[in-house]
């Protein structure tokens, strides 16, 4: 899950963020509310944490622009105020919740956690491929007899290759997409999960995780007629 964190405070924003991110979320940290609509559209996160007061655009004209563009967008404020009319003002735009300054992080990870559980309950978490199944909000693989806990990682890349199922993903798609950016050192990372996917789906002769030299990977839903998994075509990370 993503989180756009709206924060000028350059010490308190790192804070939050780094905080959010050990707690297993993908986190695009904006210092201003400008900043924070352009990363809003370019991103586009599964909830926003925004401060109220912030340079070039406030919390609340933020707000309301984020809503117009996706009025199913749960969000949170952040203010060092505690005035009641700017909780009224908060509430009214469409806010999920209001915390005051100063507050323990856990505190928002606990508020986060919450509202997205709300926010998203009604999406199907399942994902179905052959005899393989994702529960992605309780982050459970069934596959075949096997069953695994996946951690946030795993299931956010097994959803990504479900959702493209037979079709080419190129590994400047998969980094880009499941780790924000294309690096070489995250490149390796992925190697390793990949591997952990295939270990995991072992069990099911339906599908296949499979290499394509030069260009990524390609999660294959294999029909009755077609050969057994090819396991020359499987590259596994130098370690």
């Amino acid at each position: 899950m993503k989180v756009l964190i709206a924060e000028d405070d350059r010490d308190f924003g790192n804070v939050l963020a780094q905080y959010v991110t050990i707690s297993g979320f993908e986190v695009t940290l904006a210092r201003d509310g400008k900043e924070a609509w352009e990363l809003f559209n370019k991103d586009r996160p599964d909830i926003c944490v925004l401060d109220v007061m912030m340079p070039e655009m406030d919390g609340f004209t933020l707000a309301e622009k984020i809503k117009e563009a996706a009025p199913e967008m749960p969000f949170i404020f952040l203010t060092a105020k505690s005035l009641k009319e700017d909780i009224v003002r908060g509430l009214k735009l469409g806010a999920d919740d209001y915390i005051t300054k100063p507050f323990d992080p856990e505190v928002l990870i606990l508020r986060i956690n919450n509202i997205l559980k709300r926010a998203y309950s009604s999406v199907n978490d399942e994902y179905k491929i052959s005899d393989t199944i994702l529960k992605f909000n309780t982050l459970e693989l069934i596959s075949g007899k096997k069953k695994e806990k996946l951690t946030l990682k795993e299931a956010q890349l097994l959803r990504y290759f479900i959702m493209n199922k037979n079709k080419i993903l190129t590994r400047e798609d998969i980094l880009t997409e499941i780790w924000g950016e294309d690096d070489y050192f995250l490149g390796r990372s992925m190697d390793v999960f990949i591997s952990r996917l295939r270990k995991y789906l072992s069990e099911d002769k339906g599908i296949d995780i499979r290499t394509v030299r030069g260009t990524g990977f390609i999660l294959e839903e294999l029909g009755s007629g077609m050969q057994e998994k090819d396991e020359e075509e499987k590259t596994e990370p130098e370690m």
